[in-house]
């Protein structure tokens, strides 16, 4: 059974970039690698239905209650999960650009105090427990302050699932804040995670320098199991 390893971050921190870098580092180490990205938009039936949410079509970010929102990704992976098993049964490594964390942080991130803590039992509930989900063995918590990343989102050309320069969630950068603080409140409570921080002292890390320290912290772990 292959090591299961989300990246993890909010809209516009470079999950997909890094990702993409690390699966090809792993594999000119000799590790067989598969790749998820999540949402699946054009993939699965739930996956055209996140598309719509994101572009508005059920209501306003807060108008669409976050335990019905949750369903929308949760299903997104049900429908992978024959797939993402495959996956590790035949590889040493599977990456997820994001899995269930990011349904957690931003699902938390539009509630608060025992409300917040409510959602992210019901989401654990859902994905791990009904759908029986696989649980990530590392999770890789790419830091980026807001700021930077909403830059990085307004560089960004048309994507496939929204014709908006930002979609419903990357569009409110006081619920990014709340995003970013619910995965800080995750990374600080598991031993699983790893932060990796975007800024340096002289500003945001060159893509470089975070790929190198990603990959350092993966294939130390692979080390370490053996693999």
């Amino acid at each position: 059974m292959g090591q299961l390893i989300a990246l993890e971050g909010i809209d516009g921190s470079g999950k997909g970039t890094q990702a993409a870098r690390l699966q090809r580092f792993l594999a000119e180490q000799g590790y067989g690698c598969r790749m998820w990205s999540f949402p699946r938009y054009g993939a699965t039936k739930f996956g055209a239905q996140i598309a719509a949410y994101l572009n508005g079509r059920f209501g306003t970010l807060h108008q669409v209650h976050p335990v019905l929102v949750s369903l929308l990704f949760a299903g997104d992976r049900l429908e992978t999960r024959a797939d993402l098993l495959a996956s590790l049964a035949e590889a040493d490594v599977v990456l997820c650009d994001r899995y269930v964390p990011s349904n957690i942080a931003h699902q938390g991130a539009k509630l608060e105090g025992s409300a917040r803590s409510e959602v992210i039992r019901w989401i654990e509930f859902v994905e791990y427990e009904l759908f029986a989900l696989p649980r990530a063995d590392l999770v890789l918590w790419l830091d980026m302050p807001v700021e930077q990343a909403r830059m990085l989102i307004a560089r960004k050309g048309q994507r496939d699932y929204t014709q908006h320069a930002a979609d419903l969630q990357e569009a409110d950068g006081a619920y990014l804040e709340q995003v970013r603080s619910v995965y800080a409140e995750l990374a600080a409570h598991d031993a699983t995670w790893v932060s990796v921080p975007a800024m340096g002292a002289d500003g945001l890390r060159p893509v470089d320098e975070v790929a190198d320290e990603l990959a350092r912290t993966v294939i130390n772990r692979l080390r370490l199991l053996g693999s």
